[in-house]
C-alpha cells in the first residue's frame, strides 16, 4: 500500500498523525482541518498535492458531523454564506492573473488575524448581523478563496462574530464546509486535480481522520462550550500567524 501511495512508511505515519490532530480540532471547533493539514503536511507532501487529499478528509469529517450540523445550524445563515461564496469565487479567480497570490494571501490573512484579535477584545461588530453583512461575508469569502485560498477563515470569522450559542456557531461551520466540499469536487475533477495518487492518499488517511473527529466531538460538551469562541478565535490567530510565517520564509 505504501508503494501505491508513493510515500515512505515514516512519511505516511507523519501524515496519519497530522490527520488525527486535524480531525480532533475539526471535531471540536467545526473547522480548520484543511488549514492544519496543509500547514503541517507541507513538510511531507507539496501543498498543491495536499489540496485533493484534504477533500477526502473534509468529506469524512462532514459525514460524521453533518447530521448534528443540519439539526443545529441556522439554515438562512449557511445558505447565505454558501450562495455568496459561489458568486465570489469566479470574481476572485479573475483577479488571480492581476494580483500576486502571495501578496494577496498576506493581505487577507493579516486582516483575518486583526479582526480575530478585535473579537477577542470583545469589540462588537453589529453590521455583520445585517443581511448585507451576511451576503457580503459570503461574497468576500469566495473572492478570497479564488485569490488566496483562505476564504474558509473569513466564514469562520463571520460565524464567530454572531451573538449566538456555541453549538449553533459550530453547526453553521460544519454545514458550510459540507456544501463547499461537495461543490469543490466538480472543480477538482474538471481541472484534473483529483488524480489516482491523491485519491489513494486521501482514502488511506480516512481512518485516523475519523478517529480524531470522533474524539473531538466528544470534547464538545456543555462544560466546555463557554470556551468555544475564545478557542476558535485563538485558533484563527494561530493559523494566520503560521501562514504568514510560512509565506515569509
Amino acid at each position: 500500500m505504501i508503494d501505491m501511495l508513493a510515500l515512505t512508511t515514516s512519511e505516511f505515519a507523519i501524515l496519519a498523525m497530522i490527520a488525527f490532530v486535524a480531525g480532533l480540532v475539526r471535531g471540536f471547533s467545526g473547522f480548520a482541518l484543511s488549514a492544519i493539514v496543509v500547514a503541517a503536511g507541507a513538510t511531507v507532501v507539496p501543498p498543491v498535492a495536499l489540496i485533493p487529499i484534504c477533500w477526502w478528509l473534509e468529506m469524512t469529517a462532514s459525514a460524521l458531523m453533518v447530521r448534528s450540523g443540519w439539526r443545529e445550524a441556522d439554515k438562512h445563515t449557511v445558505f447565505g454564506l454558501a450562495g455568496g461564496s459561489m458568486i465570489g469565487v469566479p470574481i476572485g479567480l479573475m483577479f488571480t492573473t492581476a494580483v500576486s497570490p502571495d501578496v494577496s494571501k498576506i493581505a487577507a490573512v493579516s486582516v483575518i488575524v486583526l479582526l480575530a484579535i478585535v473579537q477577542l477584545a470583545k469589540v462588537r461588530m453589529p453590521f455583520l448581523a445585517t443581511r448585507a453583512g451576511l451576503y457580503g461575508s459570503g461574497v468576500t469569502s469566495g473572492i478570497v478563496t479564488g485569490i488566496a485560498g483562505v476564504g474558509g477563515m473569513i466564514v469562520a470569522l463571520y460565524v464567530l462574530a454572531l451573538d449566538t450559542r456555541a453549538s449553533k456557531m459550530r453547526a453553521a461551520l460544519v454545514m458550510y464546509l459540507f456544501i463547499s466540499a461537495t461543490t469543490s469536487l466538480v472543480t477538482f475533477l474538471l481541472f484534473g486535480i483529483m488524480d489516482p495518487a491523491a485519491a489513494s492518499r486521501g482514502i488511506a488517511l480516512i481512518i485516523p481522520t475519523a478517529a480524531g473527529v470522533i474524539a473531538g466531538k466528544r470534547l464538545f460538551n456543555a462544560k466546555l462550550e463557554p470556551y468555544y469562541k475564545p478557542f476558535c478565535l485563538c485558533l484563527l490567530v494561530a493559523l494566520g500567524i503560521a501562514s504568514l510565517t510560512r509565506l515569509a520564509l
